[in-house]
């Protein structure tokens, strides 16, 4: 009989606990992107001694913010407060001015990217990263994350990790199609990470999702834009490359 009861307590708690878990389907969340400068030159074997010293005076990473606007139906990302070190455009990559939404309704999301002097309209199906999901698990922002991985651009690796406290399915820049929203984005071949500092909850008003006039832009699918981008810094070796995964996030 006494096992009968502790047995009955021990499901009652959990049934508790498991009631008590909150699940968050709108917000807005601060991700910090952290770029190590040093490391994405240091293989650059293009460069002048003179261009090597330059950099190894620079600040050895480069911190700066975007905030994520979400609810179930659609979310935005863009830009959010100042960096903490200005530094030039070319150092860290051509997608500072990034501009995202997504349409969890339609699966389709449009980004609005600058690639130096050209700016670009981007449309396409959510589904573009084929992901395989870890049983490895760390807490980020105060939420339980599970790790995932994935390949943009044929050979690049992406790790994420995605919290389905948070079941709304995206993340910074265009990255999503994971059971949970990513709170940690990781693009090991371009030294930087995306992880989210903050979350809060509130309910966004139908205005924060506007992303204002487009400016003149080329309207593109996504599988036109690398060979746009191939030809653009064809003569720019290694660095080049790199550009186009920066400009295909």
């Amino acid at each position: 009989m006494k096992k009968i009861v502790l047995f009955t307590c021990f499901v009652a708690v959990a049934f508790v606990l498991r009631a008590q878990q909150v699940f968050v389907s709108n917000g807005v969340i601060e991700y910090e992107r952290k770029i190590n400068v040093h490391r994405q030159f240091e293989m650059d074997e293009e460069g002048s001694d003179f261009f090597k010293d330059f950099i190894s005076k620079q600040p050895k990473f480069h911190n700066s913010y975007f905030n994520l606007t979400f609810n179930r139906a659609q979310s935005i990302y863009q830009p959010g407060r100042e960096a903490d070190v200005k530094m030039e455009p070319w150092m860290v990559g051509p997608a500072k001015t990034n501009v995202v939404t997504m349409d969890f309704k339609t699966d389709v999301y449009t980004s609005r990217r600058r690639v130096f002097e050209e700016n670009f309209e981007i449309t396409d199906s959510l589904a573009k990263v084929h992901w395989k999901l870890s049983n490895e698990t760390r807490e980020i922002a105060g939420f339980e994350c599970r790790k995932a991985v994935g390949v943009i651009c044929d050979s690049v690796y992406v790790v994420a990790f995605y919290t389905e406290e948070i079941p709304v399915s995206g993340g910074p820049e265009s990255f999503g199609g994971l059971p949970g929203m990513i709170l940690g984005l990781a693009v090991p071949r371009l030294y930087t990470t995306w992880f989210a500092t903050k979350v809060e909850l509130s309910e966004p008003a139908a205005t924060a999702f506007a992303t204002g006039k487009p400016g003149k832009s080329k309207k593109l699918p996504s599988n036109q834009l690398a060979p746009v981008l191939t030809s653009t810094f064809s003569d720019w070796g290694k660095r080049g490359q790199k550009f186009i995964w920066w400009s295909m996030l």
